[in-house]
Parts: C-alpha cells; structure tokens; sequence
C-alpha cells in the first residue's frame, strides 16, 4: 500500500466518533499550519525524502503525506504523490500566488492569514488573488429571453413561435 492510501485510510476512516474525528483534523490542521510557518519562512525551496521532511517538521510520515497531498497543486513541479513511498525525494518549490490562491479556494483561513504572507505577497495582491478565487465561483446567468424577443437561433421570429415551443 502506497503512503497516499495509507494517509487516505486514517484520515478518512469511518470508525471514528464525531469528537475523534474532529480532534484528528484539529491536530493535523495545527501540524499543518506549523510547516507552512516554516515553509514561508525561507527563501528557497525545501527538498528532501519524505521521511526526512517529516522528521525536520516534528511530524508523521502519514501527516507529512498528507500534507504534501495538500500542497501538490500549488508546486511549480508537481511530486509523484499516487507512487510516493518514504525514500521518494520530493520538493516544496511553490508557486506564492497559486498556494494563496489555492488556500482562499480552500477556506483555509489559518493559512491565507498567516503573518508570513507579508513578505512573500504584497497587501494588494493578496486582496487581488482573494476577489479572483471568491469570483471564480460566482455564476453568471446571461440575459432571459422574453416570449416576445426576437428568436436567438436568427430566424426573425419571436421566440414564442420558434425555439420556445
């Protein structure tokens, strides 16, 4: 079994009682927020195995997976995540405004709010990249057709007698 299956059986086990499972999402959305912390905090990019990355963030091999489930999309060069194992070298070169935009998309406020983003995004931009998610899912009806409008197919009848039969 790959460490993805692995992270995907514990995260999304059924057994678990609701106060589990929220106290289990509690820990690795904590965890989480402490890598990325540190994460945004340097000016190159991490690389390593997975278990090494785990060790140096104070995590478990199945977090770390998890985590690097997460943050995949927003890499410049995504990691084999499905075939990962713990020797697989991974890297954590991250695109800012695709992580941020990703984050806002995720409404993961404890990440998109983090003070690191200071320095790495600038006050506007942020804002910008915030309104551009928030409107990505805004849908957009055209214009309704009257019974009595013209018939868009371009016949030159209403559209009551033509395409609204």
């Amino acid at each position: 079994m790959s460490l993805l299956e692995d992270w995907r059986e514990l995260a999304y086990q059924t057994e678990r009682t609701p106060r589990d499972e929220q106290m289990f999402w509690a820990n690795y959305f904590n965890q989480e927020k402490g890598i990325y912390e540190q994460i945004l905090e340097k000016d190159e990019a991490v690389k390593g195995t997975v278990k090494e990355l785990a060790g140096q963030y104070g995590v478990s091999v199945s977090m770390m997976t998890g985590y690097l489930d997460g943050i995949n999309d927003s890499l410049k060069e995504r990691n084999p995540i499905e075939t990962m194992e713990e020797d697989t070298v991974v890297s954590l070169d991250y695109d800012p405004e695709k992580l941020y935009y990703n984050m806002v998309a995720a409404r993961a406020e404890w990440l998109y709010e983090l003070p690191q983003w200071n320095r790495l995004l600038s006050e506007e931009r942020r804002k910008e990249l915030y309104r551009e998610q928030k409107a990505s899912g805004t849908v957009v009806k055209g214009k309704k057709i009257g019974r009595n409008d013209p018939c868009p197919c371009g016949s030159g009848k209403k559209y009551k007698k033509c395409c609204g039969r």
